[in-house]
């Protein structure tokens, strides 16, 4: 039997035209390595013993962990909705913005607002649901806002918004 897991809060449906096409190749290839584990498998299932086949044992593992994800993107894509136009008004944050911000210590940074399936470690994406971005919805630059999170209260201001990415820094 699995191990019981919580309910996770709905996240919202959006995402980019990138991040939705990135979703698409994620699962073209899943399936491509699906194809490769099982090969291995069927060869390991062959050497005799199960119980004591690391191999094999290994092979399960990594087959359930593939075919988890993979249930989870047939799910999850049909329900997403692509914002791949600009919004009318530019001037103002709204989903799929680079935005700028400036924090209390005088440090800048830039993010872009996404959606939840689209973050990812190593790069400055914010997911839409998270509380700094619905703090930067409909902002102009200039404005102030205060983000409060259970550990702590951040001061920011929104220095600038974009709709392309920003350019690279030479270094």
């Amino acid at each position: 039997m699995g191990r019981w897991r919580p309910p996770t809060s709905q996240s919202s449906p959006y995402i980019t035209a990138e991040g939705y096409q990135a979703l698409q190749a994620e699962l073209r290839g899943l399936w491509e390595r699906r194809a490769e584990v099982t090969r291995h498998l069927a060869a390991a299932a062959v050497e005799g013993d199960r119980s004591e086949n690391a191999e094999y044992i290994y092979r399960k593992k990594e087959l359930r962990e593939i075919d988890r994800r993979i249930r989870y993107l047939q799910k999850r894509l049909p329900l997403l909705k692509v914002i791949a136009r600009t919004p009318a008004d530019m001037e103002r944050v709204y989903f799929g913005a680079w935005v700028t911000l400036e924090a209390e210590d005088g440090s800048t940074t830039v993010y872009r607002i996404v959606g939840a399936d689209e973050t990812r470690d190593g790069e400055n994406y914010l997911s839409v649901d998270s509380p700094l971005a619905r703090q930067l919805l409909k902002k102009s630059p200039g404005e102030a806002l205060m983000v409060k999170t259970a550990r702590m209260t951040r001061r920011y201001l929104l220095m600038d918004i974009g709709y392309q990415p920003p350019p690279a820094k030479a270094g």
